[in-house]
């Protein structure tokens, strides 16, 4: 499988003429379901918590999230993470649609 996810790049602007092969290593890689996700940050951090909420009732008072893994990224990772993600539900949504989240505002603070 790592074989087939060998891709040709090319790094930033001070190896233009220079190209890279990069080999993706997915001999370690675990999969982990998530429905929630919350972000918090440092200056020199981001860092995304991702969890399953297992609220079966509507109209629940109290909804425990139970995290499951947190990735810390550096700033300039989380601003390509952040790319990819666009482009890829831009083209989910061109494909089958507007994804709607209930609720959310690209302003509003995380909530704690």
């Amino acid at each position: 499988m790592a074989d087939e996810r060998e891709r040709e790049a090319v790094a930033g602007p001070e190896r233009t003429a220079q190209q890279l092969t990069i080999k993706w290593d997915d001999s370690r890689m675990k999969s982990s379901y998530s429905n929630v996700c919350n972000v918090a940050s440092t200056r020199e951090e981001v860092v995304l918590l991702f969890g399953i909420n297992q609220a079966w009732h509507a109209g629940q008072k109290d909804v425990t999230v139970q995290l499951t893994d947190r990735l810390i990224l550096n700033p300039f990772v989380a601003k390509r993470l952040s790319t990819l993600l666009a482009n890829v539900l831009r083209e989910h949504e061109a494909r089958f649609g507007a994804v709607q989240v209930e609720g959310a505002q690209a302003d509003a603070p995380a909530a704690s």
